[in-house]
């Protein structure tokens, strides 16, 4: 025994599943027993074996294997096995063989198990070894012929379309077309009562929306933009979506946002379904994004499939970016690419900790990979993406991603493959310019300095803590001067560089005092800090309305940023927002209050003594825009627009909520009176994100309230971002419920004894632990005196040290940092001389 647990030992701790058999083809049978939350299954799996072996390893987890229920055939010969070991800290089973298996095709492969399980299948990015023994990974790609037995009263939907039922009783046996070659993560199986709408595309694609019964008419607009987004990138990719169907579920209780399963793609109903009547722009907005993301990995993910988890970014990254480009041509009023900087600003505010990672990951086990589905796969991914096509044009980057999709089709790819096709297409160097945002975490800061008719640009890696990084990048500058048609583009290699503006660009740095924008429209992935001679200038083109949307944002989000980490002053940044006073966009105005909103909240722990002169100023700044309806048909359009946009309902709820205390809670619970009664999911999720109000007893309760069946274990977290009153009492009860529930931060295996209150949390911590302490966590600055936020941070940092496992350890990590950098923030806050004068002068200018 001790020399066969030995020779299982060379399989374990392995990141990848040894190369002795290659799938060809699954035959994969289910029987689902959604009463009992089981299931049974057998499966055959065809197998090329490829060198001498007595072993085969797949994935399995949490699976039941009969004894003597694996098998080899090849021709005329049936190979039993002698040893089924199942290793569940590794997750694979090794089947080990009396002699060497014979080279060549053909394997049998059947098992029956057992798991918890939904009537919906989520197996990105490692869990389709739970359902069913397999090589789990990407590069293992197959055929799938699924067959299901379910309920004959159920819609029983898979990847491919239905070629046949069978009755029998009760049940049904369901028969799907086989599959073209694919990854296991992407094998879906959906069963339940649902309604549908339907439409075709020209080409006689049959695309459905599914929901709820009773919903149908809200998957209307969904189903819309997906046959249209399927005409636009079967053109943008020259390549025709490559199954005969696609259907689109909304689930009501859905862990992601939504999953690309091949032709079967899952969805929260917030982000499939949209109601005319109740739900807002945004929602619509949402939907029309999200629709074209998962559809675009039907190409740029499905079709060609990432290598293995290390490259997760190019599949996340490049759809959140062409997610926008389909949105924009379907909605052009939209201007969605304005919208899209909040994408890259969230890149930018988690790339600026020491804690972030690289684009690209080395993943070493399944249970490190969920850590890296976070922004700087999806939004620094999609920016640098961005960049590359700003900087090589739109032309030929689709030329080039053309090319890279036909030449790597039902087959997979690094991130390497996608540089070498932009870079024989472009003759730029991609391969050296990209590594250089890729393999290394972080993004620089670029200085820009004016000296007679030169600007002198330095580089250095920027973090928020004020730090000085080591990194370096080869960065592509693009600048304007004066106006957006004196452009200069470059690529910044090396530490500095000058620039003579008349040589480059013929245009003089004196003449009528002109203003310079480095990084225009924020296309580029990076910060820019001026000098104070190029600070005033773009003041002055701010308010006289020279600078796009874009630009208007990133400026005010890099000087915001820059205060942050103590590199610019805060007297600095609220006479930089002076400058916005007239501004009606709403992506600039939505930004410009989120910064205000922070603002108050760090003077409040820094310099309580001024508090009351910022939110003066604050009102002052936002005075036009609220009044502009009275003053022009013009401006009147943009407030109407900005209306339109804002999310008017929660700022109602949060109002009603201010005064509410123990014995003042009408409003509380009239709240939650609707929460219990409506039926959009939109809806639910507003309210959880504004009950939050100042009483520690009533903030309790609510925190309580997310724990309960009531709220979904999705959407537990959106009550969690909670306000600066109630951040002490949130901070204590999550010790509390962490302490008390220990395992909670490992695994719950039991919570029916601990009351119906609590029963959510088997879902809603080990999900979603991650986003719990950032919300909670980074919330604190300061109690009102510096020593105490460093205490806080200690205390927060003991708290999770024998907490910490590896799916959570860095966003922990990440959470503690972000105190820390509130802290430095709050210390040089105190330590302006002149900031009180210029807040009083501010409050009380008269415009």
């Amino acid at each position: 025994m001790a020399e066969q647990k030995q020779k299982h030992s060379q399989f374990r701790g392995q990141p990848r599943l040894p190369k002795f058999a290659i799938p060809k083809r699954y035959d994969l049978k289910l029987k689902p027993d959604l009463t009992a939350f089981k299931f049974a299954g057998a499966v055959q799996i065809s197998v090329d074996v490829v060198s001498d072996t007595k072993f085969l390893v797949l994935n399995a987890a949490e699976l039941s294997i009969k004894p003597n229920s694996v098998s080899f055939a090849s021709h005329n010969e049936v190979l039993e096995s002698v040893e089924i070991e199942l290793c569940e800290e590794d997750e694979i089973v090794v089947v080990e063989f009396k002699q060497s298996l014979p080279i060549g095709a053909n394997c049998t492969y059947e098992h029956n198990g057992q798991k918890k399980t939904m009537a919906v299948t989520q197996f990105e990015p490692a869990d389709a070894r739970r359902c069913f023994p397999c090589w789990d990974e990407p590069a293992c790609k197959a055929t799938f012929k699924i067959t299901l037995e379910v309920p004959s009263e159920l819609v029983a939907l898979s990847n491919m379309p239905v070629i046949e039922e069978k009755l029998n009783g009760d049940l049904k046996t369901v028969y799907y077309q086989e599959s073209p070659i694919m990854s296991t993560y992407l094998v879906a199986v959906v069963v339940g009562l649902f309604d549908y709408v339907e439409d075709r595309t020209p080409d006689g694609i049959i695309v459905r929306v599914y929901c709820q019964v009773g919903k149908a008419s809200q998957g209307k607009f969904a189903l819309d933009v997906a046959v249209k987004t399927l005409g636009l990138y079967k053109d943008y990719f020259a390549v025709p979506y490559s199954l005969p169907k696609l259907d689109m579920i909304a689930i009501p209780d859905f862990a992601a946002g939504a999953m690309e399963n091949y032709g079967l793609v899952t969805y929260r109903e917030t982000a499939l379904l949209y109601d005319d009547k109740h739900s807002a722009a945004a929602n619509k907005q949402r939907v029309a994004v999200v629709v074209a993301h998962e559809l675009a990995h039907q190409w740029f993910g499905n079709l060609v499939t990432m290598e293995w988890w290390t490259h997760l970014w190019l599949n996340e990254g490049f759809a959140t970016w062409v997610s926008y480009l389909a949105v924009d041509s379907l909605f052009p009023d939209w201007k969605i690419w304005t919208q899209f900087l909040d994408e890259s600003t969230e890149g930018l505010r988690l790339d600026g900790l020491a804690e972030s990672h690289p684009i690209e990951v080395d993943i070493n086990h399944a249970g490190e990979i969920d850590e890296i589905f976070d922004a700087i796969s999806y939004r620094k991914g999609a920016s640098v993406i961005r960049m590359l096509q700003s900087y090589l044009g739109p032309e030929c980057f689709q030329r080039a991603l053309a090319s890279y999709i036909k030449r790597h089709a039902c087959s997979n790819a690094k991130t390497e493959d996608l540089w070498s096709v932009l870079q024989e297409e472009s003759g730029e160097p991609v391969n050296k310019l990209m590594n250089s945002w890729t393999k290394q975490k972080g993004y620089p800061v670029v200085s820009v300095k004016v000296k007679d008719q030169t600007l002198e640009f330095e580089q250095s890696q920027f973090l928020l803590s004020g730090s000085t990084g080591e990194g370096q990048w080869i960065v592509p500058i693009t600048l304007c001067i004066g106006s957006y048609d004196a452009r200069k583009s470059f690529l910044l290699q090396t530490k500095s560089e000058t620039l003579d503006v008349k040589e480059s660009l013929g245009a003089s740095l004196s003449s009528s005092y002109p203003w310079i924008k480095v990084n225009v429209d924020q296309t580029g992935f990076f910060r820019v800090k001026y000098d104070e001679d190029l600070s005033a200038r773009l003041r002055d083109a701010i308010e006289r309305k020279c600078l796009s949307i874009s630009d208007k944002y990133g400026i005010l989000d890099d000087y915001y940023s820059l205060s942050m980490a103590c590199q610019q002053s805060l007297t600095s940044l609220l006479a930089l927002m002076g400058a916005y006073r007239e501004e009606l966009e709403y992506t600039v105005l939505s930004n410009l209050i989120s910064i205000a909103y922070k603002v108050a909240r760090i003077v409040a722990d820094a310099a309580p003594e001024l508090l009351d002169n910022v939110k003066l100023f604050f009102i002052n700044l936002f005075q036009h825009s609220a009044e502009v309806p009275t003053r022009s048909s013009r401006a009147a359009a943009h407030v109407k627009r900005l209306k339109k946009h804002s999310v008017t309902i929660p700022a109602v709820y949060v109002a009603v909520m201010q005064n509410v205390n123990k014995s003042n809670r009408s409003s509380y619970d009239s709240l939650l009176r609707v929460y219990r009664e409506t039926d959009l999911s939109q809806e639910k999720t507003r309210i959880l994100g504004s009950l939050c109000c100042r009483d520690p007893e009533i903030i309790h309760e609510f925190l309580n309230f997310l724990l309960s069946s009531e709220v979904r274990s999705q959407d537990a977290v959106f009550g969690l971002s909670v306000s600066r009153d109630a951040r002490e009492t949130a901070w204590n009860w999550l010790k509390v419920i962490c302490v008390y529930l220990e395992a909670g931060w490992l695994e719950i295996k039991n919570l029916r004894k601990l009351g119906p209150d609590l029963q959510n949390l088997r879902g809603w911590i080990p999900n979603n632990s991650l986003h719990q302490c950032n919300c909670v966590t980074g919330r604190f600055s300061s109690p009102m005196h510096f020593n105490l936020v460093q205490a806080r941070a200690e205390e927060v940092e003991q708290f999770f040290a024998s907490r910490m496992k590896p799916y959570i350890a860095r966003t922990l990590k990440q959470s503690i940092e972000r105190v820390h950098i509130n802290a430095a923030w709050v210390k040089s806050i105190r330590n302006e001389k002149h900031l009180a004068d210029a807040v009083t002068e501010l409050a009380f200018r008269k415009y």
